[in-house]
C-alpha cells in the first residue's frame, strides 16, 4: 500500500486512520520508516533554517554524522529487525483472547500496549549495560535537533527482543504490533528539537520536546529520566519523570563524550568497554553484573550505580568540533548522498538482489560512512582509504556495469576518477617528507 503525502506527515504525529493502518497480514504493513525519510530530510533542513534565524548554532559535522548513523541503521534494518519480533507468531498460537485484526478495540489496545512495552524497552536500554552498548549511539550527539532522531544504532532493534512478544499471548496480531511499533518510533522524531517550547496541558499526558530534552541531558538531574515515547504517563506512574528546569541549560551527549565523528567506531566501542569491565572483575558474579547491571555500576555499588559518584556536568561544556575545509565538506556531502541513493536501491530491491550484490552494497555504504568519519576527525589515513575506495569502484565498474544505464555508468566512473585523482594529489602533499636544510 502506498501512502499519501498527508499520511506520511500524519504518521509522524500518530495522526492516522485506524482503517488505513489495520492489516490482516504482517507482509502487508508498509515500510513507514522508509516512506518517511524524505519528510525527515525536509524537517531537518527546515529546523536548521529556523535555528539560523533564531541565532542558534548549526554544526554540519554533527548533523551529517547523525544522518550517516541513520543510513547504517536503515541499511541493516532488515537483518536486525528479525530479532525484534522473533517467535511472535509461535507464541500467538497460545493467545488468551481472540482479537480481530480489523477491530477498533484491537487497534487502540495495540496503540496503548505497544507504547507501554516501549517504555520498558527504553528503560532497559538505560539500565542494562549490554543494551546500553547499542542505545548509547542515540545519545552521542552533542547538539539536540531533528537529526538526533536519525542517530539510531544498527544493533538497536536487536535490543528489543523479548519485549513485544508478550503481546502475542494477549492476542494482538503480529500485523497490529508491527504497525504500532513503526508509528511509535516515528512519533519520537518530532520531540528531538529545541525550537518547540512547553506545550501546556499536553505535557501532563504526552511525551513532548521539553520532556525529551531532559532525557537526552547529561546533567545529573537528567540522567535516566523520561523514557516514554507517546505517553509520559508511564514515567509519572513508575517514578522516572523529571520536568525541564527553566533557567538551567541542558548539556547533551554522553557523560564521557567520545571525541570522534567516526560512525563505525561509535557503533562498537562500548562493547569493548563492557568486555574490559567483564575481564577485570574479581568474580563471576561481578563479571555478569558488568554485562547486565547498569552502565554506572561498579563493585560494591547498587544495581544502577551510586549517583553520588556520577559526574556533575553543567553547561557550558566544550563540544568536539574539528573543522574541515569547505571543499572537503562539499565532497563529504556529495559522497554521503551517493551512499544514501545506494541505500534506497538496496531497500527497494533487496529481495531481487543476490546475496553477493547485497554484500557489495553494504561494503560500499559502510566504507563510505567510515571514511567520512575519518575525514571529519582529520585522520591522515582517511585520504588513503578514500583513494583506494574510489579506485576499487572504478575497477569494478570497468568489469561490471554499475547500473542498467550506460550514460549513468559513464558519469559515475568519470566522477570517481576525478575523486581518486583529488585524493592521490592530496595524499602526496600531506605525506610528502619535509625538506630541511642542515647547516654544518
Amino acid at each position: 500500500m502506498s501512502l499519501t503525502l498527508g499520511e506520511k506527515v500524519g504518521s509522524l504525529l500518530y495522526l492516522v486512520s485506524p482503517n488505513r493502518t489495520s492489516f490482516e497480514h504482517y507482509r502487508d504493513v508498509p515500510n513507514y520508516i522508509n516512506e518517511s525519510i524524505p519528510i525527515f530530510g525536509v524537517l531537518v533542513f527546515t529546523e536548521m533554517f529556523i535555528r539560523w534565524l533564531m541565532g542558534k548554532e548549526n554544526r554540519l559535522n554533527d548533523t551529517i554524522t547523525s544522518g550517516l548513523v541513520g543510513l547504517i541503521h536503515e541499511s541493516t534494518v532488515y537483518f536486525s529487525s528479525i530479532f525484534m519480533l522473533i517467535g511472535y507468531e509461535w507464541l500467538y498460537q497460545y493467545r488468551i483472547f481472540e482479537l480481530p485484526w480489523n477491530s477498533l478495540y484491537t487497534w487502540f489496545g495495540a496503540f496503548v500496549f505497544v507504547d507501554f512495552c516501549y517504555y520498558w524497552i527504553h528503560r532497559a536500554n538505560h539500565e542494562v549495560n549490554i543494551l546500553w552498548a547499542a542505545h548509547q549511539v542515540h545519545h552521542s550527539q552533542e547538539d539536540y535537533n531533528y537529526s538526533t532522531a536519525l542517530r539510531i544504532s544498527m544493533f538497536q532493534r536487536a535490543a528489543y527482543i523479548g519485549f513485544y512478544q508478550p503481546l502475542a499471548l494477549i492476542g494482538f496480531p503480529l500485523s497490529s504490533v508491527g504497525v504500532h511499533a513503526a508509528l511509535n518510533l516515528l512519533f519520537q522524531f518530532w520531540v528531538h528539537t529545541e525550537i518547540i517550547d512547553n506545550l501546556g496541558p499536553l505535557e501532563y499526558i504526552f511525551n513532548t520536546p521539553s520532556h525529551h530534552r531532559v532525557h537526552h541531558g547529561v546533567n545529573k538531574w537528567c540522567l535516566d529520566k523520561n523514557y516514554g515515547s507517546v505517553f509520559i504517563i508511564w514515567d509519572r506512574i513508575f517514578g522516572t519523570f523529571e520536568p525541564e528546569r527553566k533557567g538551567e541549560a541542558i548539556v547533551y551527549g554522553l557523560t564521557d563524550q567520545p571525541q570522534t565523528f567516526n560512525v563505525l567506531w561509535h557503533e562498537v566501542f562500548y562493547f569493548g568497554i563492557i568486555y574490559k569491565k567483564f575481564k577485570s572483575a574479581a568474580s563471576w558474579s561481578d563479571s555478569l553484573k558488568a554485562i547486565f547491571y547498569g552502565p554506572g555500576w561498579c563493585p560494591g555499588a547498587p544495581r544502577l550505580g551510586d549517583p553520588n559518584t556520577f559526574p556533575n556536568i553543567k553547561a557550558p561544556r566544550a563540544k568536539y568540533d574539528p573543522q574541515v575545509p569547505k571543499w572537503k565538506l562539499a565532497y563529504i556531502v556529495f559522497h554521503g548522498s551517493l551512499a544514501a541513493v545506494l541505500h534506497h536501491v538496496l531497500v527497494t530491491q533487496l529481495f531481487m538482489l543476490s546475496s553477493g550484490t547485497v554484500l557489495l552494497y553494504l561494503t560500499f555504504i559502510f566504507s563510505t560512512v567510515g571514511i567520512i568519519g575519518g575525514m571529519f576527525d582529520g585522520k591522515r589515513w582517511a585520504g588513503i582509504l578514500e583513494a583506494l575506495r574510489c579506485a576499487l569502484l572504478i575497477t569494478y565498474g570497468a568489469l561490471t556495469p554499475l547500473t542498467g544505464n550506460a550514460t549513468v555508468n559513464s558519469h559515475v566512473i568519470t566522477y570517481f576518477t576525478i575523486s581518486v585523482t583529488i585524493w592521490v594529489i592530496h595524499n602526496l602533499v600531506v605525506f610528502r617528507p619535509s625538506l630541511k636544510l642542515v647547516s654544518e
